[in-house]
């Protein structure tokens, strides 16, 4: 075992990331490193990125940089330095060649289950029930740098949830990139492939993110599984992230609004309120089948409240598409909206398919309205958001 090694995890981004942070740390727990209070006191350093958007990365890159500018002041050798996370996606060779500071690359999807993750809040525990994407939203970077998506099995949660709950944990929060398709039967073919090896590729290619699934048979996996950690009586609430609209089962729905184990706070993305924009994210839905989602929720429990994702800017978002948006938000009486501004991606079909025709003053513009509409100007006490 390493006397007297300390290591230092610096997390960027995503509720994900910090679930493996944690896990990351249970890691180095278990081959006796000691966690440093500060990074200049670090034998190693983890960086764990985020490539949702390009200031996601600048500011893992900036990071990096002051930790070798920091060494190089001193005079003194510099940490091992890991890249995980998101970043991974440009691949090691590439990332090496492009932040030659990095010593080591360890890729998002072998941060595995081998120890026990180190968790600093007693109370709440995060629980990632699958890692990865089988769904290809045009703009977004994730199916690349987490691979295809995979259900941990249910007796590894249970076991997980059955040592929260002994250890006095009475919040969880489950963790997926689409946690409503847990337990689903995956079929869908190798988009990633195809994409990469036709270049000349169009939007109609794209295959539909429902086409990545076996329907379910009965009960969904997922409503079955909120059903079983419900059962534990040391479990308080419930809350997970996050949902996809096209696959948020009616018995979902019927679940969330009769379990009150479970959050009355449903983050439920939108992206957009154009169906053209819709469209060319390839999300799955349209602007009228979010809306009725919505209806059936409350319907279901008049005491749930919607907090959402949208993308403004997004490449050839018109001025009319964008007011469409607007006015969807004027109507939802969302609790929260993280509204963002359309970053181009390198590796998604976006990126090869779609010129970026918005300019950054323009999407500004954009963004400044959404969040006023929907997070300034809405004065309602904000529901608890882990």
């Amino acid at each position: 075992m390493p006397m007297g090694k300390k290591y230092f995890i610096k997390t960027f981004g995503c509720q994900s990331n910090k679930s493996d942070s944690e896990r990351i740390a249970g890691d180095y727990g278990a081959r006796g490193y000691a966690e440093a209070a500060d990074w200049r006191e670090a034998d190693e350093i983890v960086i764990n990125t985020c490539a949702v958007r390009k200031a996601a990365e600048d500011r893992a890159r900036g990071f990096l940089h002051n930790v070798v500018t920091y060494f190089k002041t001193v005079n003194k050798p510099k940490p091992k330095i890991i890249f995980t996370g998101c970043m991974t996606h440009y691949g090691e060779n590439k990332l090496l060649d492009m932040l030659p500071a990095i010593d080591q690359v360890l890729p998002v999807n072998e941060v595995g289950f081998n120890t026990t993750a180190i968790r600093k809040d007693k109370n709440h525990a995060w629980v990632p029930i699958s890692s990865g994407c089988n769904s290809f939203c045009t703009y977004c970077i994730v199916p690349y740098s987490r691979g295809r998506e995979r259900s941990r099995s249910f007796d590894e949660i249970m076991v997980e949830v059955q040592d929260l709950a002994n250890k006095g944990y009475s919040e969880l929060t489950l963790l997926g990139m689409n946690v409503n398709s847990w337990g689903l039967e995956k079929v869908g073919i190798g988009f990633r492939k195809l994409m990469m090896e036709n270049k000349d590729f169009k939007r109609e290619d794209l295959p539909e993110n429902q086409s990545q699934y076996l329907p379910a048979v009965g009960t969904p996996p997922f409503v079955q599984l909120l059903k079983a950690i419900s059962a534990f009586e040391q479990i308080k609430t419930i809350r997970f992230m996050t949902s996809n609209p096209w696959d948020f089962h009616d018995e979902l729905v019927a679940e969330i609004g009769k379990n009150k184990k479970i959050d009355r706070y449903v983050h439920l993305p939108i992206q957009s309120g154009s169906n053209g924009v819709l469209y060319r994210m390839n999300r799955g839905y349209t602007r009228e089948s979010y809306v009725e989602l919505v209806k059936k929720l409350r319907q279901a429990d008049s005491q749930i409240v919607i907090g959402t994702d949208i993308v403004v800017g997004f490449a050839g978002e018109t001025e009319e598409e964008f007011q469409e948006t607007v006015e969807l938000a004027k109507q939802m009486d969302w609790h929260i909206g993280f509204v963002a501004m359309y970053s181009p991606r390198p590796g998604t079909a976006a990126y090869k398919i779609y010129p970026d025709n918005i300019p950054y003053a323009e999407k500004k513009r954009r963004f400044e309205i959404l969040d006023k509409i929907i997070n300034k100007d809405n004065l309602s006490i904000r529901p608890k958001v882990v």
